[in-house]
């Protein structure tokens, strides 16, 4: 997700060092589409080619910024999300049954779709928020999101640090095929919601029976 072009990342992350990244990843965690997994990979490529950056302080600055974003947006979404669904979801054909489905997708499957959400663009971007508007407990989304954002930052750091200058000649054709596997995952997350959407709403219904205002209880 990026507001300004890869070209200028460089400039910017040395000019503001460590703080431009966790800044630009923990803005992104709050749902503005700023690009913190970039920043990570490009200071991790400065400290491995140019020696701008200690890659140990990039990964863990990192995964610090994405937990604080993540937290922010979770208690935007816990905040303001809950009720603004409810009031004019239908608006945007978020209708009722839907939304009791997301609820109970992230009662069951809650920590995975948090954890896993952390290497897939748009969830990385609105994971937090939908699982704060979801009534995720705290603690659960904590524990789930502070070990993706680690096993993020770690991963992808370590990743771009090692392999140095040769990323930058791979960034195109990783970035192609990643787009190509996160695009199958979304026609098979969507193909699979509409083939048991209403086997899935039934079964929200019955774990959460009744109208959804007032808010719900934490799960």
């Amino acid at each position: 997700m990026l507001l300004f072009p890869h070209g200028e990342l460089p400039d910017l992350l040395r000019t503001y060092g460590y703080g431009a990244i966790g800044g630009l990843v923990a803005l992104e965690g709050m749902g503005i589409p700023l690009p913190g997994e970039t920043a990570l990979i490009a200071a991790a490529i400065l400290a491995a080619t140019d020696h701008v950056f200690n890659i140990w302080f990039v990964t863990a600055i990192a995964a610090a910024g994405a937990i604080f974003g993540d937290n922010v947006g979770f208690c935007l979404g816990r905040a303001l999300g809950y009720r603004l669904l409810v009031r004019y979801g239908r608006y945007i054909r978020v209708t009722a049954p839907r939304i009791k489905l997301g609820r109970y997708l992230f009662l069951r499957y809650g920590g995975r779709v948090v954890f896993l959400g952390r290497f897939v663009a748009v969830l990385r971007v609105l994971g937090g928020f939908l699982a704060g508007t979801n009534r995720l407990a705290w603690l659960r989304f904590f524990v789930a999101d502070a070990t993706g954002a680690i096993v993020w930052a770690t991963t992808y750091g370590l990743a771009a640090y090692y392999l140095g200058r040769l990323i930058s000649h791979l960034a195109k054709p990783v970035g192609i095929g990643l787009c190509i596997l996160a695009l199958i995952g979304v026609i098979g997350l969507i193909w699979f919601l509409r083939g048991h959407e209403a086997e899935l709403e039934k079964k929200a219904e019955l774990a959460l029976p009744g109208p959804l205002w007032p808010a719900p209880r934490k799960q």
